[in-house]
């Protein structure tokens, strides 16, 4: 058996102390590593790195440990258990790492135990212990700034609050462990147990069930939330989910961890699990009545999201990543499926639940589309490329990536929309991608077979009878454009692509746009380039084949003066937009300590925004196609 205690006395420091034992340890000398990245997260993080001292004793007497590489340690020899002793510094607020201060506690097991090379399927034994720097008594929420407002219905509570440090966690229970939740845990073997990332706060507690199953989620952080209402649109959004796939994974709960915070936005999955960061704003306020608001409802798309990881990633899963040991990349032309088909879904199942109408998901449709079409690098990478390059592009982005990757989340999405359209098309409204998700859940997710890298299109024709070779080569090995808008306009909804307006991201109109006498007479016109936000005028990139590109300009270079006069974030856009495409400009920019002149030509503005809306009044076919894809007319 191997056993770990968690200490958190030095919160001051932001150090766990760790304490593992290893009743049995390899006799020639037991070997040590800690992963090297996260399932969820396609890029080397080196946990490692964190770990700032370690010793080891074996029977009371000092063993010696040394390091073998950037991860791995080696003990000497020794006839008896081994016990190390180590130290993890926890700062990164993140929900891929480990935390600790003051206010709370958060660790993924990836960060805080080293995995006992030969032993990993033995039971692995864990002791959280109660901080003993904190208080006997809970102070009043209020008084702390911290709380939620919710309505508690006498016979099941939707929200609780207490403002004394507890454990929330999906980590199966052991014994014993006292009212706060300290003490014992377990796991059957080493992947379960860094499967279950632990809370360790004051934490504001939402419940509800789906499917017979008791959810919750965990809240950090100093919120003012209508938790009556949070429980009420996950539980709806969770069982629609449920109903796709037809059956709820078997699990003795469900639990969502979320930190709020001033700015942040992130989740991972977990198999029982999974953890989110959010803006504390994004949750629903007490008193909000009607639709989500933007940030609500990308709340609860973010949570649809994770969720759905249920069964996409969590079961269904890469055969790439079924024998895999976190030291080093494992690369998939997958994630397009497991990231862009939940992607999909995620906006997708607040529609189905009720929880957003038409409108409100057209205009998230429309901003994903608007954000493939601004991002030159749809034209340069193709899907299954961004898939296999995540672990080295797509995670470690630079000035030039718009021009060099695409998203395999967002495209990804939008290459499953295209997919569900087409098999609804072709099959007369008798297949879609719902029965795709379906089959490789019953033949992949129920009985853990990995998922080959042709397994989804081949199921895909063989589900939908629908000959789907052209459009995968299409769409998962080119750089060709997605049939977006003949796709959606065979279901009733129209598309268009025009230049931005300012700073909007295109959205859902009530009716069919119409074109300003001003717009059909005055292209816009654009430089080509992206400023870094902030108040200088320093370029963050540099868009390929641009009038900026072409004159010379690159990523970094602050810009001071066109045509003569003061460059400023305020004023950039607006004196670019009352010249012509064709017009000459002069640009005096500062690069490193240096002051150069360049010469551009102002090029036509693309049209890269979407809007979309509700084609009136189409033929029944189409109009029957829409109705059983979004459920309305």
């Amino acid at each position: 058996m191997i056993e770990y205690r968690v200490s958190l006395h030095q919160p001051e420091a932001h150090l766990y102390q760790v304490e593992m034992k290893i009743s049995t340890p390899d006799p020639k000398g037991q070997r040590l590593t800690l992963p090297a990245w996260i399932p969820g997260s396609y890029m080397i993080r080196d946990f490692a790195r964190h770990i700032v001292s370690m010793e080891a004793e074996s029977d009371g007497v000092p063993l010696t440990v040394w390091k073998t590489d950037k991860q791995s340690w080696q003990c000497a020899p020794a006839n008896a258990p081994v016990t190390l002793r180590y130290r993890v510094y926890a700062w990164d607020l993140s929900v891929r790492g480990a935390h600790f201060d003051t206010t709370h506690a958060f660790f993924n097991g990836t960060s805080l135990f080293l995995r006992a090379l030969g032993h990993e399927s033995d039971p692995h034994h864990v002791i959280i212990e109660r901080p003993d720097h904190l208080p006997n008594k809970s102070p009043s929420p209020r008084g702390r700034g911290v709380g939620v407002r919710a309505r508690m219905p006498e016979d099941e509570g939707y929200a609780d609050f207490t403002a004394t440090w507890r454990v929330a966690t999906t980590l199966p229970a052991g014994s014993p462990r006292d009212d706060r939740g300290f003490g014992h845990f377990q796991a059957p073997d080493y992947d379960t147990l860094i499967d279950h990332p632990v809370e360790i706060g004051n934490l504001t507690e939402i419940r509800y069930r789906v499917a017979d199953t008791p959810h919750r989620m965990a809240i950090t952080g100093r919120i003012d939330c209508d938790g009556e209402r949070l429980a009420k649109d996950l539980e709806k959004i969770c069982a629609a989910q449920v109903e796709m796939f037809g059956e709820l994974p078997r699990m003795p709960e469900y639990l969502f961890l979320a930190t709020a915070v001033g700015d942040g936005y992130g989740g991972l999955e977990h198999k029982t699990s999974s953890a989110l960061m959010c803006d504390r704003d994004d949750l629903p306020r007490p008193g909000m009545e009607g639709a989500p608001d933007e940030g609500y409802r990308r709340f609860l798309g973010l949570c649809s999201h994770e969720y759905l990881h249920l069964w996409n990633v969590k079961r269904i899963r890469p055969k790439a990543f079924m024998e895999h040991d976190l030291s080093g990349e494992v690369h998939t032309t997958l994630l397009w499926a497991f990231e862009g088909i939940t992607s999909y879904y995620d906006d997708l199942m607040l529609l189905r639940s009720g929880v957003i109408d038409r409108d409100a998901w057209l205009e998230l449709l429309a901003h994903n589309i608007t954000r493939l079409m601004r991002n030159r690098g749809r034209l340069t990478q193709t899907l299954a490329e961004s898939s296999f390059d995540a672990w080295t592009k797509f995670y470690k982005q630079d000035e030039n990536a718009i021009n060099a990757i695409v998203s395999y989340y967002n495209k990804g999405a939008l290459a499953a929309l295209c997919l569900d359209l087409l098999i609804r098309r072709d099959s007369n409204n008798q297949r879609s991608l719902d029965d795709l998700m379906r089959a490789l859940w019953r033949g992949h997710g129920k009985p853990g077979i990995g998922v080959t890298e042709e397994d989804i299109e081949r199921l895909a024709e063989r589900v939908s009878g629908v000959k789907l070779g052209d459009f995968f080569d299409l769409a998962l090995r080119s750089t060709a454009e997605l049939p977006l808008a003949e796709l959606l306009a065979d279901f009733g909804i129209g598309m268009k692509l025009r230049p931005a307006n300012d700073k909007d991201q295109g959205g859902a109109l009530k009716e069919p746009p119409k074109a300003s006498a001003e717009e059909r007479a005055k292209p816009k016109p654009t430089l080509g380039l992206r400023l870094a936000p902030g108040n200088e005028t320093r370029i963050a990139a540099v868009f390929n084949d641009g009038p900026a590109m072409a004159a010379g300009l690159a990523a970094g270079d602050l810009l001071v003066a066109i045509d003569g006069l003061k460059a400023t974030q305020d004023n950039l856009e607006k004196r670019i937009a009352r010249r012509d495409p064709g017009d000459p400009i002069e640009i005096h920019a500062f690069r490193r300590d240096e002051l150069m002149r360049f010469n551009a030509t102002l090029q036509p503005a693309p049209a890269d925004t979407c809007d979309l809306w509700s084609i009136p009044d189409p033929a029944d076919p189409i109009r029957q196609r829409r109705q059983a894809w979004l459920g309305v007319l």
